[in-house]
C-alpha cells in the first residue's frame, strides 16, 4: 500500500470513529450493526466506507475500534454495539444514561413544568434557565397523514396494520424510530383522530371521521364506495337532477367541511366529471374559497349550461373531450404571481414547543411550532391536495406549461403520492428543477412532470417551516464539522423540544433548544460546547449558511404583507414570558458556570 493511501485511510478512520461514537452515544440501549448502517446512511447520506477501509462487514469494522465501540450480546443473542466514551464525551454519555423512560405520569407533569418561570428574581442566579415542559414522542405530520389515509376507506385490525402499511406505502411502519416504545403509545398519541375498538377478531382501528359518518348516516344505504365506480354517464345524469342540486346548495359550509373523507372524495369525483363535460365557468378566486364550495358552484353552473342539451349531444361532447388533448389555457384559480407568507414572529424570550424538521447545521435548520391547530391545518391541506390532484382530470388541468416553470414560481409537486407546496429555486435542465419545500425547509431536485399549478385557496395557510439558527454559538474551527452536525441531528431527531426565543436577524430565528425528556434539562449549545465543537460567544453571529442561501427570505413574504395570511399562534401552555418587568431591557448572559 502506498504511503499516501495509508495516510488517507488513517484520516478517514479517525473521522469515522468520531461519527460512530456520536451515533452510539445518542442510543441509550445501543445499536445493532444493521441499525448502525441505517442511521449512518440517514445522517451522512452515504453508506459506511467499508470498502474504502478494506473491511467486508460492519462488525469487522467496529472490531478495529476497541477504544470507541463495545461489542455486547443481548438476551436473544443479537449483537449490540455500545459507545465507549472518552474524556470529551463523558458528560453527554452520562446525560443519555440518565434519560427517563416515558410513562403516563410524565405527561401529567408537562403542564406543571411549563408553568415554571423562565427568568426568576428569587433564584441565586436570576438569569439561569428553569425546568421546562417534558418532551414526548411526536409522529411527523406526513406519517400521521399516511395512517389517516390508510384508515379512510375502512377500519383495520391492529394485527393487519403492518402488512397494510407496507402494501400501501412500500415500507414498514417503524414507530420506534420516532421515539415510541409500543404501537399502543402511537395510537394513544393519535387518539384525537383514531379510535381503538375491541372486537372478537381483536383490536379494530377506526378513523373518528369514518365512525362519526356511520352514526350520522345509519338510515342511508351503504353505497358510497360504489358511487366512485359508477359509469360516468350515470354520474352525469344524476348531476342534472334539479332536486339534488338544490340540496347541494342548501348544505352549510361548516357541515360540508366536516363531511367524512369518503363522501368528500365522491363529491370531488362528481365535480371533476362535470368539469370534463363542459367548459369551466369563469370564477373570481378568493383565498376563502375551498374545494367543496368550488364543487357546488361548478355543479350548479353545469346544470344551467346543460339543461337545453339532450343526452346524445352531451355524450358526444364528452367523447370529443377525451379524444383531444386538454386545452393549454391556465385555469383562473391557478396561482401565477403570488407568494406564501410566513408565520407571525414569536415574541422574544417566550417558550415554545418545536419539532426540528430539517437540519443542515446548528446554524441552519428549520422547525415546526408545536401547535395542535397548525398541525391539523397542515394535515388537512395535504389530504385535500391529494384528493384534488389525484384525479387525472384535475391533474391534467393544472399542468404547468414550459413558460411557467421558472425560478420563484409557487406551485405543488407530487412525491410518493403526496402533494407538497414548493417554490421553484432553479431549472436544472429540460426535465428537472430544484424546488424549495415551504412547509418543511429543504431543497430537492424533482422532475418537471411532477409539478402542477397551485390552486388559489391553498395560499391561505402560511409557510410552516421557520428558518432557525442556534443562539449564541459558533463553530470552533470556523465551519461546523461533520461530527458536530451529526451530533446535532441526533439531539434533534423525532423529539418535541422546547425552544427559547432570543431574536430575529435578517428573517432567521435565533433560539436556544432544550431537551426536557431527561432527568436534567439538556441545552444543545452546552452539549456542543462540552464536546469541543462550539464556542458559546454570548451573541448571535450571522449564519454563514443562511447568508449564502436563504430560500425563505427569497420566496416567502413576511407576515402581514399578504392579505390572505393566517395568524398561527403557539400553544399557550408552552408560551411563558418573563415575569420580571425589567427583563425586556436586560441582557441574557450565558457562561460556563451558569450552563
Amino acid at each position: 500500500m502506498a504511503p499516501s493511501e495509508a495516510l488517507r485511510r488513517a484520516q478517514l478512520m479517525e473521522v469515522l470513529k468520531k461519527e460512530v461514537r456520536a451515533m452510539l452515544i445518542a442510543a441509550k440501549a445501543g445499536l445493532t450493526p444493521e441499525q448502525l448502517e441505517e442511521q449512518y446512511m440517514a445522517m451522512v447520506c452515504k453508506p459506511l466506507p467499508l470498502h474504502d477501509l478494506g473491511f467486508q462487514s460492519t462488525l469487522e469494522l467496529v472490531t478495529q475500534m476497541p477504544e470507541v465501540v463495545q461489542i455486547c450480546s443481548s438476551k436473544n443473542g443479537a449483537v449490540i454495539l455500545k459507545a465507549i466514551a472518552d474524556d470529551s464525551t463523558k458528560g453527554i454519555a452520562k446525560l443519555v444514561a440518565n434519560q427517563k423512560v416515558k410513562t403516563r405520569k410524565a405527561s401529567k407533569k408537562t403542564a406543571a413544568k411549563a408553568n415554571a418561570t423562565f427568568f426568576t428574581k428569587n433564584s441565586k442566579n436570576p438569569q439561569s434557565f428553569q425546568a421546562l415542559s417534558a418532551g414526548t414522542p411526536v409522529l411527523p405530520a406526513g406519517v400521521k397523514a399516511e395512517l389517516q389515509d390508510l384508515l379512510s376507506s375502512s377500519p383495520l385490525l391492529l394485527a393487519d396494520l403492518d402488512k397494510a402499511f407496507l402494501r400501501r406505502f412500500g415500507r414498514a411502519f417503524q414507530y420506534r424510530q420516532y421515539g415510541f416504545l409500543s404501537m399502543f403509545e402511537v395510537l394513544r398519541s393519535m387518539s384525537d383522530s383514531i379510535v381503538v375498538e375491541q372486537t372478537k377478531a381483536g383490536s379494530l382501528l377506526v378513523l373518528r371521521k369514518y365512525l362519526a359518518s356511520k352514526i350520522e348516516q345509519q338510515e342511508v344505504p351503504q353505497g358510497e364506495a360504489e358511487e366512485e365506480e359508477m359509469p360516468q354517464s350515470e354520474a352525469e345524469e344524476e348531476e342534472e337532477e334539479p332536486q339534488g342540486e338544490a340540496q347541494e346548495e342548501k348544505v352549510p359550509q361548516s357541515e360540508v367541511q366536516e363531511e367524512e373523507m369518503l363522501q368528500g372524495e365522491a363529491q370531488e369525483e362528481e365535480m371533476l366529471q362535470a368539469a370534463s363535460a363542459a367548459e369551466m365557468p369563469s370564477l373570481e378566486p378568493t383565498c376563502e374559497t375551498n374545494s367543496f364550495c368550488q364543487a357546488a358552484a361548478l355543479m350548479d353552473s353545469e346544470a344551467v349550461q346543460t339543461q337545453a342539451v339532450d343526452l346524445g349531444d352531451h355524450l358526444k361532447q364528452h367523447q370529443g373531450f377525451e379524444q383531444f388533448p386538454p386545452t393549454p389555457e391556465i385555469p383562473p384559480d391557478a396561482v401565477q404571481d403570488r407568494s406564501l407568507c410566513s408565520l407571525p414572529p414569536l415574541k422574544r424570550r417566550c417558550l415554545v414547543g418545536v419539532i426540528v424538521e430539517f437540519v443542515v447545521s446548528p446554524s441552519q435548520f428549520y422547525i415546526h411550532v408545536c401547535s395542535t391547530e397548525a398541525s391539523y391545518k397542515l394535515q388537512d391541506l395535504m389530504f385535500e391536495m391529494r384528493h384534488v390532484y389525484s384525479h387525472k382530470v384535475a391533474s391534467d388541468k393544472y399542468i404547468m406549461p414550459e413558460s411557467a416553470v421558472r425560478p420563484g414560481q409557487l406551485c405543488c409537486v407530487m412525491v410518493s403520492k403526496w402533494w407538497y407546496r414548493v417554490i421553484i429555486h432553479r431549472v436544472i435542465n429540460d426535465q428537472e428543477v430544484e424546488v424549495f419545500y415551504a412547509d418543511y425547509g429543504h431543497l430537492q431536485i424533482v422532475q418537471k412532470s411532477w409539478l402542477r399549478f397551485l390552486k388559489w385557496h391553498y395560499l391561505k395557510l402560511p409557510a410552516q417551516a421557520i428558518p432557525c439558527s442556534l443562539a449564541w454559538v459558533k463553530p470552533v474551527e470556523g465551519a461546523w464539522s461533520s461530527a458536530a452536525i451529526l451530533l446535532f441531528k441526533h439531539l434533534c431527531r423525532f423529539k418535541e423540544l422546547v425552544g427559547i426565543v432570543d431574536e430575529y436577524v435578517d428573517g432567521v430565528l435565533y433560539l436556544f433548544l432544550c431537551d426536557t425528556s431527561t432527568k436534567e434539562d439538556v441545552y444543545f449549545h452546552s452539549v456542543l460546547r462540552d464536546m469541543g465543537y462550539a464556542d458559546v460567544c454570548g451573541e448571535n453571529i450571522p449564519s454563514q449558511e443562511f447568508e449564502e442561501l436563504n430560500p425563505s427570505a427569497l420566496y416567502v413574504q413576511p407576515s402581514g404583507k399578504q392579505g390572505n395570511a393566517e395568524v398561527v399562534e403557539p400553544d399557550l401552555h408552552l408560551q411563558q414570558e418573563s415575569r420580571d418587568a425589567d427583563s425586556e431591557t436586560a441582557t441574557l448572559k450565558l457562561n460556563g458556570a451558569e450552563l
